[in-house]
């Protein structure tokens, strides 16, 4: 199956054309489990045969890892592959709660993390670079300014921003196009649908969702916190995930299930068609990026591109969301929502 006519194009913003589904190569670092390098390189191999050809990484991910393994696969793919990644991201949940800084957006930060990523991917070009998080202390318009002379050097090709706020949006497209935001965005998080995508659908700017199926949530897969796989799991420390609240929140698991059982598919395809039917009606360009370490799920994911439900599915989706217990991070001012 040739990655050319397997899946689906969908065009984001600043003509930026990618997969319908990307892959997001964070579930590649242990942060849900253990992993395994064969296996997680086997995986974006797969990926890329099937025609999954966005891959989605960042600097701060695995502290360069991420990129490094991805390099092994650009080795001999590299033009098979759009390739994101981001930098910004300069500290850990436990700074940010003791008052450090949790993101730098300087000038001159933004031109060293572009040469470190180059480097560890071992390229001469970024496809889509993001903004990972705002530095709140310095200007957008600094930040994107700077990004832009990267676009002028060639060592980027398109701009993202994740998790920025429609006005931060508004500010950044006003200095260099803007091709995609990335944000969390599914069936139980859905806090982005307020501003800053009706703002991106009429910039003419893409959205690329993080974490469509809940982290993985949605797909039926975490009953209890005993399915979390081990201490270091991130999601022990998301207010969702947490005793009282994950057991509540097993209701739109049921919801998803059930739907998933009457259409013959699985809970992660019926979660991720709900968020193309979703952004349809909200007239965005979107692309998820659902992660996985294992290339059966990525076969899974793409059958989504398939499923076709009803406004009855829908309504019943979108109930479902919204009676879900806890916040999607215990500090929200580090995504958009704390800054609307």
């Amino acid at each position: 199956m040739s990655a050319t006519n397997s899946v689906p194009a969908v065009k984001l913003g600043d003509e930026l054309t990618v997969s319908a589904i990307g892959f997001g190569a964070m579930a590649l670092t242990p942060v849900y489990g253990d992993v395994d390098d064969a296996e997680s390189l086997a995986t974006l191999h797969r990926c890329v045969d099937l025609g999954v050809t966005f891959i989605d990484t960042a600097n701060i991910y695995g502290g360069g890892n991420n990129e490094k393994l991805i390099a092994k696969l650009l080795a001999d793919r590299r033009d098979e592959v759009t390739l994101a990644t981001k930098f910004g991201i300069t500290g850990n949940p436990a700074d940010r709660g003791a008052g450090r800084p949790g993101a730098r957006g300087d000038a001159a930060y933004v031109r060293q993390c572009v040469d470190e990523s180059l480097q560890r991917l071992q390229t001469d070009v970024i496809d889509l670079y993001y903004m990972h998080r705002r530095d709140v202390n310095v200007p957008i318009e600094e930040t994107v300014g700077a990004m832009a002379e990267l676009v002028a050097a060639g060592k980027v090709r398109h701009l993202g921003l994740s998790e920025v706020t429609a006005d931060e949006l508004q500010a950044a497209v006003a200095v260099h196009p803007i091709a995609a935001v990335q944000s969390e965005w599914s069936i139980w998080s859905r806090d982005v649908e307020r501003n800053v995508v009706p703002a991106a659908a009429e910039l003419g700017v893409g959205f690329v969702p993080y974490s469509p199926l809940g982290r993985g949530f949605l797909t039926g897969t975490v009953r209890s916190a005993a399915d979390l796989t081990g201490p270091n799991d991130f999601r022990r420390g998301l207010p969702r995930f947490r005793e009282g609240a994950l057991d509540a929140n097993l209701a739109v698991v049921e919801v998803v299930r059930s739907i998933a059982g009457e259409l013959g598919a699985t809970p992660a395809q019926v979660a991720l068609a709900w968020l193309r039917y979703r952004a349809d009606a909200l007239r965005i360009a979107s692309v998820p990026i659902p992660g996985t370490r294992r290339a059966a799920r990525v076969e899974e994911n793409l059958g989504s591109l398939t499923v076709a439900l009803t406004t009855d599915h829908r309504a019943a989706l979108d109930a479902a969301g919204a009676a879900v217990s806890g916040n999607r991070f215990e500090d929200l001012s580090w995504v958009s929502a704390g800054r609307e």
